[in-house]
């Protein structure tokens, strides 16, 4: 039953195809932020990002976002999903960074070698249902071309009738060097 497992324990997936959490990562990151806070200087810092920019990049742990566009904590609302996609919930939170947190320019980041480039949803949709016994009709946003989809994405924000008329920039990052590269 789904609703009955404690938060800390760790799913019972018995495949090599579905790796178990480190072991005591939880604990490690409750340690780590205990030494966190002992050095923490950031309780001025508002929601509204200081540069008034949103990114919407995906969630592959290879960007780290701050660092490749030098930016600080508090800069930029950093908005993150599986392909960096314009969906309704990340157009949601860029809403609310408009009009609630002052955002007014919007960077789409996308990257290579990222795990939905080329992926095959209807095999992802058999290995959930393998491994969870639930179907789903869920769709991933698999993609065959990286700038065609980067493109595809400032275009479905650019046509967003409920975000305002603000520049909106494609990227990609190459994870091999680190660089970004602009698609037009």
């Amino acid at each position: 039953m789904r609703g009955s497992r404690c938060c800390s324990e760790t799913p019972a997936r018995g495949d090599a195809a579905y790796p178990r959490p480190v072991a005591g990562e939880y604990d490690r990151i409750l340690r780590q932020n205990e030494r966190f806070i002992e050095a923490f200087d950031r309780s001025a810092l508002t929601a509204a990002p200081l540069r008034s920019i949103a990114i919407l990049t995906c969630m592959d742990a290879r960007i780290d976002v701050e660092d490749a566009l030098g930016l600080r904590v508090g800069d930029a609302h950093i908005i993150r999903n599986a392909g960096g996609l314009a969906s309704a919930d990340a157009i949601r939170s860029l809403v609310v960074s408009q009009q609630l947190l002052g955002t007014r320019e919007i960077v789409v980041i996308a990257h290579t070698k990222c795990g939905l480039h080329g992926a095959d949803e209807a095999a992802l949709r058999r290995r959930i249902e393998d491994s969870t016994g639930t179907a789903t009709d869920m769709g991933f946003g698999a993609f065959d071309d990286l700038d065609a989809m980067v493109h595809r994405q400032v275009e479905i924000l650019t046509t967003e009738s409920a975000l305002l008329d603000v520049p909106i920039h494609g990227l990609v990052y190459e994870v091999e060097t680190g660089r970004l590269r602009e698609v037009r």
